[in-house]
């Protein structure tokens, strides 16, 4: 089948163009911010005045990680031979990995702020980052890019960048995989887990369910052009995300040991 013809521009006055990708940030944080107030039902000690006051940290954190992962993971010497190009944010370029970075940096320096253990808060807002992680990813297939690999299935799309061949929508396998299936994970989490006496296991869970969906959904997207292949066939993608998946792992397995996060 044929890519949709889609508008990356959802809609435009005068001069002023709002694309459909800055919508998705936008519904993104709006959708995580909202969440979160809601779940602080769920966590005692947090309140919404804490959420409300953080949004604005998490909101520097993304971007700024964001952008700054893409220019040193993916393309460093074209950024350098032009280092203005790096605040062009609007032309795309941002890395999920460096935006979670980013919002780990900006925790941290919140917390700390505010006088709270970082897991505490981290088992709060990494519950609604898959609600950003799904409008990012739908807004990638509306732009036609990130697109898969060459596939002979009966739902192979040609997408306009991606020459004649049929291609896996991967970026809709990565919508579900890191966006629906992962806040189901994690809402199912919320609602069972004795916290703060497991104290670190939705990080973990988050962090683990993020690194195996991205590696298993790198299996079925096309590279960038400029980096291609790794040794044994491995992306960047996935290379970023085995840190993602062992720190997961290790904040899971520690807090179902303990017997308390105190």
């Amino acid at each position: 089948m044929y890519f949709p013809n889609i508008s990356p521009i959802a809609f435009q006055v005068g001069p002023f163009a709002i694309h459909w990708y800055g919508l998705a940030y936008v519904v993104g944080i709006l959708g995580w911010w909202q969440y979160s107030l809601w779940l602080t039902k769920k966590f005692p000690t947090m309140s919404r005045q804490l959420i409300d006051d953080y949004l604005v940290w998490a909101v520097v954190g993304v971007i700024a990680g964001g952008r700054l992962g893409y220019v040193i993971f993916y393309n460093p010497s074209k950024y350098m031979a032009n280092p203005l190009e790096i605040l062009q944010v609007w032309k795309g370029g941002m890395a999920f990995h460096g935006g979670l970075l980013g919002v780990v940096i900006a925790t941290a320096l919140y917390a700390k702020r505010r006088g709270i253990y970082f897991l505490t808060f981290s088992d709060l807002a990494c519950c609604g980052v898959p609600i950003g992680l799904f409008f990012g990813r739908l807004a990638n297939f509306v732009n036609g890019e990130l697109y898969g690999r060459i596939t002979d299935v009966s739902w192979g799309m040609i997408f306009p960048q991606g020459g004649p061949f049929p291609r896996h929508p991967s970026q809709l396998y990565e919508a579900f995989a890191e966006g629906l299936f992962l806040f189901i994970l994690l809402g199912i989490g919320a609602l069972f887990t004795r916290w703060p006496h497991r104290r670190g296991l939705l990080t973990g869970i988050f962090l683990t369910g993020y690194g195996l969906a991205r590696i298993a959904a790198e299996c079925f997207r096309e590279p960038d052009v400029f980096l291609g292949y790794f040794s044994g066939g491995f992306t960047m993608g996935q290379i970023l995300s085995l840190p993602v998946l062992g720190f997961g792992l290790f904040l899971s397995i520690r807090a179902l040991l303990r017997e308390e996060n105190a």
